[in-house]
């Protein structure tokens, strides 16, 4: 009888050792991508990454909750809080969100490293346990397949560019320049070359750049494998279009454009002007011209339902149709309560 019970307790104590065993890899289990994807579009990544549309869901910065990482649908419903950290550079995939998270940070420059608090993370779509992929300073994360390119700060190398895996492994630094990697497609992504302002292809397979466009650029946002979108650093950075194939660069507007965002065949801009600043669009040929309200505006994001754009002296943010833009109404989701 005793050695029954014996043998009963056994089995018990290797069924939860198994069973915690099982919990813990099912826990760590890292889901990876089978294919390119990209994280984010271009144009919202050079805004900030404040805003993410992936599968349905659109992943934010919550202003009227501290600029935390929430999600939502794209009507704006179905509100979700992820997580407490104060979020930027958000990309997503089908499995988990990546961000940077600047606490403690809320209303200072998106562009700029913060020491303690500006750790790259991981977090599943629906909420849960944030892993830091990289706890070092960074800023203008891409999400590209499986690998996360972004700049990196330290005190011996400065600011130079490094891929991580979205495991947290294989952690590199890639180039000591200083390299925007918002425009990515597939395997490739795009920058202006530092110093010579020519357009560069980064090939993340074989670790190579190429130039493929002799121009002076700044920030390009590249929407196919021929169609470019960029500033004219020789322009007073009027916004340009070329196809890279053949050339024949086309300049879209002479307006002085301070940042912009393509989507679709729209474009949505805040111009500089003396004679008075605004939030503008145009097609993506330079026809239709609207300012859609005057005044400075930061942080442009683009998404199926919505445009969303930052008033840069109130933070507030606001936000109009994507299908119909029209006069711009204050966003305010919501606020989660903790539990």
């Amino acid at each position: 009888m005793k050695k029954g019970i014996v043998a009963f307790l056994c089995v018990l104590v290797i069924g939860a050792i198994v069973g915690i065993s099982v919990w813990r890899y099912m826990d760590n289990r890292v889901l990876y991508n089978e294919t390119f994807v990209n994280g984010n579009s271009a144009g919202n990544l050079y805004n900030g990454g404040l805003f993410c549309e992936s599968s349905g869901k659109v992943f934010f910065s919550n202003p009227d909750d501290k600029n935390r990482l929430y999600s939502m649908d794209l009507n704006g419903s179905n509100l979700q809080k992820l997580s407490n950290d104060t979020a930027m550079f958000i990309n997503a995939d089908s499995h988990y969100v990546y961000y940077v998270r600047r606490n403690g940070q809320q209303d200072e420059n998106l562009a700029v490293f913060a020491f303690n608090n500006n750790s790259l993370c991981r977090i599943p779509r629906d909420g849960g346990k944030v892993v830091i992929l990289d706890e070092d300073p960074c800023i203008y994360a891409t999400l590209i397949g499986n690998y996360i390119y972004y700049l990196h700060y330290d005190s011996e190398d400065a600011t130079t560019l490094y891929r991580i895996g979205i495991d947290g492994k294989d952690k590199e630094k890639v180039s000591d320049d200083y390299m925007f990697t918002c425009s990515a497609l597939g395997q490739y992504f795009y920058y202006d070359g530092t110093g010579d302002g020519r357009l560069y292809e980064y090939d993340t397979v074989s670790n190579s750049s190429t130039m493929v466009y002799d121009c002076q650029c700044y920030k390009p946002i590249v929407t196919s494998d021929d169609n470019v979108y960029y500033m004219d650093v020789n322009k007073n950075n009027a916004l340009v279009h070329t196809n890279i194939r053949f050339g024949n660069p086309n300049t879209l507007t002479t307006d002085s454009i301070d940042l912009y965002n393509v989507y679709g065949s729209y474009i949505y801009y805040q111009r500089y002007s003396p004679d008075g600043s605004g939030l503008c669009m145009i097609k993506n040929d330079g026809t239709g011209f609207r300012e859609l309200i005057g005044g400075d505006f930061s942080n442009i994001h683009v998404t199926s339902y919505y445009i969303y754009a930052t008033d840069y002296h109130t933070n507030q943010v606001y936000c109009t149709p994507t299908a119909n833009p029209g006069e711009l109404t204050l966003f305010h989701p919501g606020v989660i309560a903790e539990d």
